[in-house]
């Protein structure tokens, strides 16, 4: 069961000016992920989409946040406040503009402010926990931007299988499953997430303009305003 989240042909494609990418420190071992992390970069400056990022500059993130940089495109990147003194030690030269935030918590809310959209490579625990916090947000309806996760080589089968017993099981509706669109290319990544329609939002702004007879332009208003939750 793949998660698609995409609408009909005649759907118009969304333009992006920003995306949030999520990806690992370290290259990892197959040349296929830097391949991919530098496809990414080079393709986000030949659509003119800028970059927004958590400020690593080591690893798939360096690779795609330099590519971008010396491309000509807008780099902003995050950078927590209490590891800011020793950050060339841990995440290499600074790419970009900088922001400093008090913690990593803000940091991620900054990012997600920023951008029009997700893009989580491979990577580990800090990539998941970020790719995992962007679809639980949607879920929330903090934000209904598009979440996309580069499946590179199949190194995430084992995540969407996850998911896909989650629906089975009863702990994930069909509906919030399409959260998350994914793909093997960044060509094709990138223009589900053009396209991406947020569906399971419909059927919480009917629930909702049912029980307590608001209009979607105020439930529009109360998604916004949410993100005020998440900036500490």
């Amino acid at each position: 069961m793949e998660g698609e989240g995409t609408s009909s042909k005649e759907e118009k494609p969304r333009k992006l000016k920003r995306i949030c990418v999520f990806c690992g420190s370290s290259p990892g071992f197959r040349t296929s992920f830097t391949e991919a992390a530098l496809e990414l970069g080079q393709e986000l400056v030949k659509r003119k989409i800028d970059l927004v990022y958590g400020g690593g500059s080591v690893g798939l993130m360096g690779l795609i946040s330099k590519t971008v940089f010396n491309g000509g495109c807008h780099v902003l990147g995050g950078y927590n406040m209490r590891t800011c003194h020793s950050v060339r030690f841990i995440s290499g030269e600074i790419v970009g503009e900088i922001k400093v935030v008090a913690d990593m918590h803000q940091r991620k809310s900054t990012m997600a402010e920023n951008a029009d959209a997700f893009i989580a490579l491979p990577g580990g625990y800090g990539t998941l926990e970020e790719l995992l916090e962007m679809i639980a947000w949607s879920q929330l309806g903090i934000h209904d931007k598009p979440v996309g996760l580069l499946n590179v080589d199949g190194y995430y089968n084992s995540l969407l299988t996850l998911f896909d017993k989650g629906v089975d099981e009863g702990f994930i509706k069909v509906s919030e499953r399409k959260i998350m669109v994914s793909a093997v290319t960044v060509q094709d990544l990138i223009t589900k997430i053009e396209v991406y329609k947020l569906f399971y939002i419909l059927f919480f702004l009917k629930v909702n303009f049912i029980k307590t007879g608001r209009s979607g332009k105020k439930r529009r208003i109360a998604l916004k305003t949410n993100y005020n939750i998440y900036k500490g």
